[in-house]
C-alpha cells in the first residue's frame, strides 16, 4: 500500500491508480472463490480490528473534525463526519449484521431439461470489481467494504476528502482483518489521496472495474453520471410522492403524509410533492397544514389548493420538480387517480412514490402504471430502504432499471450466468 506521503508530484497518479486497479482485479479473482464461512470471518476479524483500534480511529477522526472545523464545514456535514464510541460500536454491529445475511454467491436456480437433454439453469456470481465514491461518513467506508465482500467482490473505495484521515484508519482495520483469515487485503483499497483527479481515473478504468456506485449530492452523481465509461448504479434525485385519494382512510393518510415528509427532511426517500383528490381536499388540506405548521415545514401550494389553505405560498413551476431535502413540501390537488398518475410519472424521479386509499382496484392500477423503484401502497415513503426491505443493508438506491433497480443489497452487487450440463451431448 502507498502512504498518502508518497502519493506527490513525483508519483504518477496514474500509476498508482492502474496499480489499485490490477490489485483489486487479481482480488476480486480471490474472492470470487472465497466460501462463506471465510467471507463471515473477515467481517468479524476487520469488527475485532476496529474495536483494538478504536483509539487510533478516533485520533484519526478528531484531525479531520479539526480540519473542517477550519474549513467551516457547514452543521450538517460536521455531524456526518464524526465518530465517537457510539458509532463505531455501530459499525460493528453492522459487520456482524452483514455477515448473518445469507450468502448470495454459488446459489443456481432455474434448472431445466432442454428437449436436447442438457441441463440449464443460472447461477449467482459477484460483479467482480466495485468502485463506490461516496461523501462524508466514514462509516460508509465499513458498510460499503461489508457488503462488497460478503457479496464476493473487490472494492476500491474513495471517500471524501474531509474524511481522509478517519478513512485511512478503518482502511488499516479492514486490511488487518482481511489478512488474519488468509483473503487478500487488496480485496478493499481506500484510495490515498484527495486529488479528485483519482475519481476521474476510476470511473474511466473499464478494463479493471465492472461498476461505479456513488453516494453524495445531486452534482456529485451527476459528474460521475456523465464522465464514467464504467457501468453506474445510482439516482439523481428523490422526488417522491404521496397521493390521497378520494377512497382512503382519512387518519391512514394523515399519519403516512406526515411521516412521509417530517420523519427526517434531508433522506432521499423523503416526500416532496402531496397529491390529493379534490373530494377530500377540503377535509384533510387544513388538518395536515396544521400538523405540517407545527413541525416548521413550509408550504408551496397550488391556486386550487390555496383556496383552502389561503395562508400557503403559491407553487412555481420548478417546484413541481425539486428535491427540497428541506422543511418544504409541495401541494396539488387533483381531480382523480388518472391525474395523479399522471402528474407522478411526469415529475417523479422514479425513487419511491405511495398511494392511500381503501380501493383495492385503485392500488393495483396505481402500481402497475407509477413507473417508480419503489410504489408503495397505504404505508410512507420512508421505508424505501433496504433494511426495511429485508436486505440487511444497503449500498445505495438505484432509480435506473439494470442492472439493480431500488435498495442495493448484496444481491444487487452479484449477477448471475447461465450454467449447462451435459453427458457427452453435441449439437446436431
Amino acid at each position: 500500500m502507498h502512504n498518502v506521503s508518497e502519493i506527490s508530484a513525483a508519483d504518477d497518479l496514474q500509476n498508482y491508480m492502474q496499480t489499485l486497479g490490477r490489485q483489486a482485479r487479481i482480488a476480486s479473482r480471490a474472492m470470487a472463490k472465497a466460501d462463506t464461512g471465510s467471507k463471515n470471518a473477515a467481517l468479524q476479524a476487520i469488527g475485532e480490528a476496529l474495536s483494538e483500534s478504536r483509539n487510533d480511529i478516533l485520533a484519526a477522526n478528531r484531525l479531520d473534525m479539526e480540519l473542517a472545523n477550519q474549513n467551516k464545514l457547514e452543521a450538517a456535514l460536521l455531524d456526518r463526519l464524526e465518530l465517537n464510541d457510539a458509532r463505531i460500536d455501530a459499525m460493528i454491529e453492522g459487520l456482524q449484521q452483514v455477515a448473518s445475511l445469507p450468502d448470495p454467491c454459488g446459489e443456481i436456480t432455474d434448472m431445466s431439461y432442454r428437449p436436447s437433454g442438457i441441463q440449464v439453469g443460472k447461477k449467482r456470481v459477484p460483479l467482480g470489481v466495485i468502485g463506490i465514491i461516496y461523501e462524508s461518513r466514514p462509516n460508509v467506508t465499513i458498510d460499503a467494504a461489508a457488503l462488497c465482500l460478503k457479496s464476493g467482490n473487490a472494492t476500491i473505495l474513495r471517500g471524501g476528502k474531509e474524511a481522509l484521515n478517519s478513512n485511512q484508519a478503518i482502511a488499516r482495520c479492514i486490511q488487518q482483518g482481511l489478512e488474519k483469515v488468509g483473503l487478500p487485503a487488496t480485496a478493499v483499497q481506500v484510495i490515498e489521496t484527495a486529488d479528485r483527479a483519482a475519481v476521474g481515473k476510476l470511473i474511466t478504468m473499464s478494463e479493471f472495474v465492472d461498476v461505479i456506485v456513488p453516494r453524495g449530492g445531486k452534482s456529485l452523481i451527476e459528474r460521475i453520471s456523465s464522465e464514467a465509461t464504467v457501468s453506474v448504479i445510482k439516482h439523481l434525485d428523490g422526488i417522491c410522492h404521496v397521493y390521497i385519494d378520494k377512497q382512503a382512510d382519512l387518519v391512514k393518510a394523515y399519519n403516512i403524509a406526515l411521516n412521509s415528509k417530517t420523519h427526517r427532511y434531508g433522506v432521499c426517500n423523503a416526500m416532496e410533492t402531496l397529491l390529493v383528490a379534490a373530494d377530500v381536499a377540503q377535509d384533510i388540506l387544513p388538518q395536515l397544514a396544521s400538523a405540517y405548521e407545527k413541525e416548521g415545514v413550509e408550504l408551496r401550494v397550488c391556486e386550487r389548493t390555496q383556496k383552502i389553505l389561503p395562508q400557503a405560498k403559491l407553487a412555481a413551476e420548478e417546484d413541481w420538480d425539486t428535491e427540497y431535502l428541506a422543511p418544504i413540501l409541495a401541494i396539488k390537488t387533483v381531480d382523480d387517480v388518472d391525474e395523479a398518475i399522471n402528474f407522478i410519472n411526469d415529475h417523479s424521479s422514479h425513487h419511491t412514490d405511495a398511494i392511500v386509499t381503501e380501493n383495492y382496484s385503485l392500488a393495483r392500477r396505481f402500481i402497475s402504471e407509477v413507473d417508480s423503484s419503489s410504489v408503495i401502497v397505504n404505508a410512507s415513503t420512508r421505508f424505501a430502504d433496504g433494511f426495511e426491505y429485508g436486505l440487511g443493508a444497503e449500498i445505495g438506491i438505484s432509480t435506473d432499471k439494470i442492472h439493480a433497480r431500488g435498495p442495493v443489497g448484496l444481491e444487487g452487487l452479484t449477477s448471475q450466468k447461465w450454467v449447462v450440463f451435459g453427458d457427452g451431448h453435441v449439437r446436431v
